[in-house]
């Protein structure tokens, strides 16, 4: 079953509650009629893949098969799709794919909450991680390597590759006294390969995050950098109470994915409020077009608030409130991650 997010700080604004109202808002009662058919689909979904586990099939195509069979159902029986979701989180056959210690990291949440920094070392395949799938089965490791390649696993690569292009080409414009801040950092990965913290173009990279455990792995790992480890939540940031100064660039890589509009809103103008002159704020947010959601949402228990790239404009328009900026919102290369820049006029 779900288990409820940590609140490190008694601060957090990303509950369970909060996520699933916006994922799944509620609406007119159930159609009965509707819901039985899709208890039926899902009931018939589960079957198939028992019966080729059974068989001893490939392991690659059972959860292939899976995945594109929930996709589908979620899409079908939207309305009635929470419901369905303890049906495949209960039965028997989850196990299984349960041997993949991404799956399960995921589902058993050890940090107390839903996309935690370590979930996302699986998704880069990081050293600090090889343990775990070291000490997994054979089962277990070939259904990762399958997962791991998953097309909303591939955006969130290309998505680390983005954030440190984008920090070096802005170290590139501003030289050595720029000033980064990431949102919610997590283990701040794309530090590692940035060329501008390596030839020292950084002045200071403020990497926050309500994670203890993820804020004393960024300082370990970036000891003597200028990467600036903070505890420090959303709720915090939309108060003021850190004092953190002004910024030529800020992001937030995975954070929007768990946030109402109105929150996103306050957090995108708190942000452009720290902002020097010509500075960008970047974010960027699953988009509605990622195919494994189903199998996330139930086998995974991750449940992400997708957007399309409307809502995204919607976000950018309702946060400048009529000011001027340059603004755009464009895709990754396999469009499961949309990103909406916004920079700061001089």
């Amino acid at each position: 079953m779900k288990n409820p997010l940590a609140v490190f700080d008694g601060q957090s604004l990303i509950t369970p509650t909060a996520v699933n109202r916006e994922v799944f808002p509620a609406g007119a009662p159930a159609d009965e009629r509707q819901l039985r058919i899709a208890r039926d689909e899902i009931t018939l979904i589960l079957q198939v893949a028992s019966q080729q586990i059974q068989a001893d099939r490939n392991p690659d195509q059972i959860i292939d098969r899976l995945i594109r069979s929930l996709h589908e159902s979620r899409e079908k029986y939207r309305s009635v799709w929470p419901d369905l979701i303890p049906m495949v989180q209960d039965h028997p056959v989850a196990a299984y794919f349960h041997n993949d210690p991404f799956t399960r990291w995921s589902f058993e949440k050890p940090r107390g909450y839903s996309g935690d920094a370590s979930l996302i070392d699986f998704i880069y395949g990081h050293r600090d991680i090889a343990a775990d799938v070291e000490r997994a089965s054979p089962l277990g490791r070939t259904l990762y390597e399958y997962t791991r390649n998953a097309p909303s696993a591939v955006a969130v690569r290309e998505r680390r590759d983005i954030l440190t292009r984008t920090v070096d080409e802005t170290a590139a414009r501003i030289g050595a006294e720029t000033e980064v801040l990431a949102v919610a950092a997590g283990h701040l990965r794309e530090a590692e390969e940035s060329v501008a913290v390596r030839e020292g173009r950084i002045k200071r990279w403020v990497a926050l995050d309500q994670d203890p455990l993820s804020v004393g792995r960024t300082m370990r790992d970036f000891n003597g950098t200028p990467v600036e480890a903070m505890d420090g939540s959303v709720r915090g940031l939309l108060k003021g109470a850190y004092g953190l100064g002004q910024f030529d660039l800020i992001y937030a890589a995975g954070l929007y994915d768990y946030l109402a509009d109105k929150v996103a809103v306050k957090l995108t103008q708190t942000c452009l409020s720290m902002l020097k002159p010509g500075g960008t704020f970047l974010f960027a947010n699953f988009s509605t077009e990622v195919p494994d959601d189903g199998y996330m949402e139930t086998m995974m228990n991750w449940t992400l608030l997708l957007r399309s790239q409307s809502e995204m404009w919607s976000i950018i328009e309702a946060s400048l409130e009529g000011q001027k900026a340059e603004k755009s919102v464009f895709f990754g290369a396999n469009r499961n991650i949309i990103y909406g820049t916004i920079r700061k006029p001089r």
